[in-house]
C-alpha cells in the first residue's frame, strides 16, 4: 500500500501559488517563529515605499538645476552634498555626480554585480542587474542606448562609468529647454530614474 506523504510535505508546498500571498504567508511564518519583528518589517517597507527611491535623486537634480552654488558643491563632493539633503546610508557612502552636457553623455553600469546608489534611486531595475546590460553597456553602449530609445548625435561623446563597492555614480541630466524658472517640485517631476542612470534624457515639456 503506498505511503501517504502528506504529513511529510515540504513547508514550501504549503504556501499559496500567488506571489503576493506567498510573501504574506512567509512573513506570517517568520513572525510566528520569532525570526522577524513585525514593527521592524513595517519600518523597512515604509522606508522603501516612501523614503527611498528615484524621487530623492530627482530632488538632487532639480536643486542642481536651480542653484549654482549647490551644483558646484555637488560636482565637488557629491556625497557631502546629497547628505546635506538627508540622502545617505548603505549603498550611498561614496557618490560621484556626472554632468551630461552638449558634448558628453554619461552612462552608468556595474560590470561585477549591481552596485547602485540606493538612497538616491531606490532598488535597481532588473535590466540593470542583467548580464546583457552589464556586458553590452561597456562593449556597445550606443546600441544599448538605441534600444532604450535614445539616439545620440555622433559628435556627442559617450562615456561609460563602472560602479563599484567604493564608488556609485549619479548622472545629472541636462535641464530641458523651457523649464528655466520652474519650481523645484515641477522640475523634479520631469526627472526619471533612467535619466539618472544615463539610459534616457529629460525631454522638453510638451
Amino acid at each position: 500500500m503506498p505511503h501517504d506523504h502528506s504529513d511529510d510535505a515540504h513547508p514550501h508546498s504549503l504556501l499559496p501559488s500567488d506571489p503576493a500571498l506567498r510573501v504574506k504567508a512567509l512573513e506570517s511564518l517568520l513572525v510566528e517563529k520569532g525570526l522577524v519583528d513585525p514593527a521592524a518589517l513595517d519600518a523597512i517597507i515604509e522606508t522603501y515605499e516612501h523614503k527611498i527611491g528615484p524621487q530623492n535623486g530627482a530632488a538632487v537634480v532639480a536643486r542642481a538645476w536651480r542653484e549654482p552654488k549647490f551644483r558646484t558643491a555637488l560636482f565637488t563632493d557629491a556625497t557631502a552634498a546629497v547628505s546635506e539633503m538627508g540622502f545617505y546610508g548603505r549603498q550611498g557612502e561614496h557618490i560621484v555626480a556626472l554632468e551630461n552636457t552638449d558634448r558628453q553623455h554619461n552612462l552608468v553600469v556595474c560590470t561585477l554585480c549591481s552596485c547602485y546608489p540606493w538612497p538616491l534611486l531606490g532598488i535597481p531595475p532588473g535590466w540593470y542587474k542583467s548580464d546583457a546590460y552589464r556586458a553590452r553597456a561597456v562593449r556597445e553602449p550606443r546600441k544599448v542606448l538605441a534600444e532604450f530609445g535614445l539616439e545620440l548625435a555622433r559628435d556627442v561623446a559617450l562615456k561609460t562609468w563602472d560602479s563599484t563597492a567604493e564608488i556609485r555614480y549619479l548622472v545629472i541630466p541636462q535641464q530641458p529647454a523651457g523649464t528655466q524658472g520652474w519650481s523645484a517640485e515641477a522640475l523634479a517631476a520631469l526627472v526619471t530614474r533612467d535619466a539618472m542612470i544615463g539610459t534616457a534624457i529629460v525631454p522638453s515639456p510638451a
